[in-house]
């Protein structure tokens, strides 16, 4: 027999459903040690005028990733409500504390926003903002676009994400909006088939679903900023919301890129400081040194090499230089070779 599912007693301070543009918050009762009757507050913009789809806009899922939050929040501040044909629902900094301590797991449960979905709504506070998401705000959406970066512990090259379906018509749409934000890589991230991120959520509820990683190293790239403000205009123009003066056309490598599986991935072997052998963008080879771990701790012992087990493209590299078995240190992107393209 299945439970029934068990409404969110989340609310919000904004109506989701009226015409104009609204800020406010989504207010999650939270009763922590220093507050009996305290709620939890997520910010959220709501810009609405005639008719089209419903693009949902989430920035903050990880609290250390910057540029995403950024142009939401001017997106919330700027935007006419005229020029919009549909609803934009703008959330800006999803994992609330986490956004707030800078850091990319909740500062309250410590959980991961993004593997968590669809959530609870009788969990831990990280798992109720992810089920009222599944449960109130994607139910509203036509399209999402999940803003990310490397964050803390990962520079990456800047990209458009494809979040990858079984459907073949919804790939093809998500490809689609993907190659429209217009960054220099476009690559597919199926997180090792992982179904508990956002975009895997959104993708299964049948929504037009990309993302991106916006360069990373804990700080804000300009260039990544001005990348992430053109692009998400770009693909609200391309899904009907935005008028063409949106747009920015964009150079962008045509090549679609894969991580398909544990290959694309160079874990750390053991405890030390990691040297890289090569910048992100070089094209590396399987079998080839990738680089190699330091225990300078204990001068007797001989560094360890890692290698790479795929060709393609070195897409991300781990920022800090201190790693643990099982960090990962480098990522490559291969060549897409699935369909739609």
């Amino acid at each position: 027999m299945t439970t029934p599912q068990i409404k969110s007693t989340a609310f919000t301070t904004i109506d989701l459903d009226k015409p104009g543009k609204r800020v406010g918050f989504v207010m999650i009762p939270h009763s922590p040690d220093d507050d009996a009757w305290g709620v939890t507050r997520l910010p959220i913009g709501v810009i609405a005028h005639g008719d089209g789809p419903t693009v949902i806009l989430e920035g903050g899922n990880h609290g250390d990733e910057y540029e995403g939050p950024i142009t939401i929040g001017e997106l919330i501040r700027d935007l006419d409500p005229a020029d919009v044909s549909g609803r934009l629902i703008l959330m800006p900094a999803n994992n609330v504390h986490a956004v707030i301590a800078g850091k990319r797991t909740s500062s309250v449960d410590g959980l991961n926003l993004n593997r968590t979905f669809p959530g609870s709504t009788t969990g831990t506070i990280t798992q109720q903002i992810a089920a009222y998401l599944a449960q109130e705000i994607f139910p509203r959406g036509d399209a999402f676009l999940d803003l990310h970066s490397g964050g803390s512990s990962l520079d990456i090259l800047p990209s458009a994400i494809i979040e990858p379906s079984e459907d073949p018509a919804l790939l093809e749409k998500n490809i689609a909006a993907a190659k429209a934000f217009g960054a220099p890589w476009t690559v597919v991230i199926p997180n090792l088939g992982d179904p508990r991120t956002a975009t895997a959520c959104a993708c299964q509820a049948g929504l037009v679903t990309i993302g991106t990683e916006m360069s990373g190293g804990g700080s804000v790239s300009r260039e990544a900023l001005a990348l992430c403000r053109t692009g998400v205009r770009n693909v609200l123009v391309h899904l009907g919301v935005l008028p063409a003066k949106y747009a920015t056309p964009v150079a962008g490598d045509d090549r679609v890129l894969d991580l398909p599986g544990g290959d694309s991935y160079v874990y750390a072997t053991m405890d030390g400081i990691f040297e890289s052998f090569h910048p992100l963008g070089t094209n590396v080879k399987k079998g080839e040194p990738a680089g190699r771990i330091h225990c300078t701790w204990d001068a007797t012992r001989e560094p360890e090499t890692l290698y790479y087990g795929a060709d393609g493209v070195l897409y991300g590299r781990r920022q800090p230089g201190r790693v643990r078995p099982g960090n990962c240190c480098l990522t490559v992107a291969q060549p897409y070779r699935g369909p739609a393209l």
